[in-house]
This record gives C-alpha cells, structure tokens and sequence, in this order.
C-alpha cells in the first residue's frame, strides 16, 4: 500500500468519526447507566470489556511486524504505550469492575471491536511501514508535551477510574455520586484523561493515523460525557451545580 492510499483512507476514517459524533450526540450508546431494550442479545459486561479491547493489541501487533522489519527506539516507546493503555482496559479493568449481574449489548461489543480494529491496524501499519523518527525527536517540544499530556491524561483515567470501582461494595449495583479527584470538577474524568491522553499521543507521534485516534476518542467520548452529566443531574437532586461535563471550568 503507497502512503498516498493509505492518508486517503485514513482521512476517509477522520469523515466517518464527524458522522459518528453527530449520532452520538443524539443516541446514547446502550450500555452502562444507558442500558436499554431493543438493542438484542446482551454479555456480561466484563466480558464484553475484554471482548471489546483485547483485539486491538493483536491486530496492532500484527500489521506492526507483519514485513518483519525492525522498529525504531521511537517507535518502540509509541508502541509500549499503545499497548499499556489496552492491556489495562482488557485484562486489567474487566478484572477489578464490581459490576456482578451486569450486561451489555453485543452489538455494542461487535461495534467497537470494528473500531478498535481499524484504528489499531492504522496506527501499527503506519509505524511497521511508514515512521521515520530521527534521534532529534526526543528533544522536539511536540515530542516531549505529547508524553507529558498523554501520561498526565492516563493518570487522570486510572485515578478516576479506581474511584468509580471502588464507590460500590462488591455485589452491589446502585449508583453514587462520585467524589475525589476531578470529580470535584467535572462528572467524567475518566473520560476527559483519556480524551487528554490520545491528545497527547497525537502529539508525541505527529502522524495522521494519531490524529485520526484523537478525533476518534473525542466522537465518541464527548458525547457520552455529556450524557454522563445530564444523567447524574436527573437522578440526585442534590448533585453540585457547579461541576461541569468534561473539561474543568469550560465544559
């Protein structure tokens, strides 16, 4: 595949993420607090995690080293951090939830095992065939405050997400309000640190399939944070007025 095929089909991909974002702003995905009849056949949840999120390690692994060739030292460092982020939200997180009894949809689970798969493949095709890092890359700024915004933007998802396993006691299901952390801020930091967190990768790799998986993550994040917000307000009448969505003090 030339690279000029493959940027198309890459900004092809950017296209379907503005529609998806679109949709999404008007149908809440089916899982979670959001779950809903009429959306077919259900899994359990955990296992719907890791159904959902481990492909992605292997298809990127595989377009990765599927010529064999060698990857640079950036590259590698990219790579680790990709499959960091994966190996915790498929083995890890599914592992620690304190959801017993709950389910999702496996439409759902069909629909972002797609787009795992795509962004995956784009991202260890693109590395495996295309990225030509030089020995200077380690001193460029975007290099070094994509790191620092992707590793802040992790810390901010694992700290919120420990919060919300943690909020219930083991077998129980009822929701709380969340405190700690952003939560003083806003209702999804979990979603706003991995929204910062492929930011920054985008930014640390300076390529197009990078900022095809940032724009991505904020199509489908943004939306449901929203929902999230909106949700939290409807159910306790006493949820802090002052929180926003996503992003501190703006949204």
């Amino acid at each position: 595949m030339t690279y000029q095929l493959y940027s198309q089909l890459i900004w092809g991909w950017i296209l379907v993420a503005i529609v998806a974002f679109l949709y999404l702003l008007r149908q809440n995905a089916p899982y979670g607090r959001h779950m809903q009849p009429g959306w077919g056949p259900t899994l359990d949840n955990r296992l719907g995690w890791f159904l959902m999120e481990f492909p992605v390690i292997v298809v990127f692994l595989t377009a990765l080293f599927w010529d064999g060739r060698g990857i640079s030292p950036q590259v590698a460092l990219f790579s680790g951090c990709f499959l960091l982020h994966y190996i915790n939200r498929s083995i890890v997180f599914p592992l620690r939830l304190r959801t017993r009894g709950k389910r999702m949809p496996w439409a759902i689970v069909f629909s972002a095992i797609g787009f795992n798969l795509v962004n995956g493949f784009s991202l260890g095709y693109y590395f495996g065939h295309f990225a030509a890092y030089s020995d200077v890359w380690w001193t460029d700024v975007r290099f070094i405050s994509g790191l620092v915004l992707f590793c802040a933007g992790m810390a901010i998802n694992w700290q919120a997400d420990n919060i919300l396993i943690h909020l219930r006691k083991p077998g129980t299901t009822d929701y709380v309000i969340p405190v700690g952390g952003l939560f003083g801020k806003i209702s999804c930091p979990n979603l706003f640190g991995e929204i910062l967190e492929w930011t920054g990768y985008a930014l640390m790799t300076w390529c197009l399939p990078g900022l095809a998986f940032a724009i991505w993550t904020a199509a489908n994040l943004l939306p449901r944070a929203m929902a999230h917000h909106r949700w939290y307000q409807s159910k306790f009448e006493d949820y802090p007025a002052d929180r926003k969505a996503v992003i501190p003090f703006l949204w």
